[in-house]
This record gives C-alpha cells, sequence and structure tokens, in this order.
C-alpha cells in the first residue's frame, strides 16, 4: 500500500519466481545477523516487558559485541567475533 516493494525468500508452497529479485548473498548476510543476536547475544530469552525494552536491550548487546569486536582487533586476537573471554 506504501509502494514499497518486499524483498524475501520465496516460501516452499510458493511458485518460483520469473526474476530472482532476492540474491543468496543478502540472505546469508540476514541469517549471521540473526544468528547472532539470538544465539551470541541472548536475544532469544530478552525478557524485556515492552517494545521499548526489547530494543534498548537489543541496542546495549549490539554496542557491546562492537566493542568487543573492536577490542579483539586492537589486542590482535585470532578470533575477532567471540565474546567467549568476557563471558564471566
Amino acid at each position: 500500500e506504501l509502494g514499497h516493494l518486499l524483498i524475501r525468500p520465496v516460501r516452499q508452497d510458493e511458485p518460483e519466481p520469473q526474476v530472482k529479485v532476492f540474491p543468496s548473498w543478502l540472505r546469508q548476510r540476514i541469517e549471521a545477523v540473526i544468528w547472532t543476536l539470538k544465539n551470541q547475544l541472548g536475544l532469544e530469552r530478552h525478557a524485556a516487558r515492552t517494545t521499548e525494552g526489547l530494543w534498548a536491550r537489543t541496542c546495549q548487546r549490539v554496542c557491546a559485541l562492537n566493542a568487543a569486536i573492536w577490542h579483539n582487533w586492537l589486542i590482535g586476537a585470532p578470533v575477532k567475533r567471540s565474546l567467549i573471554a568476557y563471558d564471566h
């Protein structure tokens, strides 16, 4: 209704589109981000009571992950996206 094209993967019960509009590299990136948010940052069990609380917890954890990645780059850690060393 707003005039925006929604790009999403085709469901199993839908016919294949004539033109492939959802590139596989984009899907891989999206799945990697979702996996990181759900598993590594614990957002599947977020315990937020409001949408604003969920947004605050999401932003807080993404900022913490970015700080850990930046710190791992500074110290020359072999694995940059790991939070295991900070999980106490």
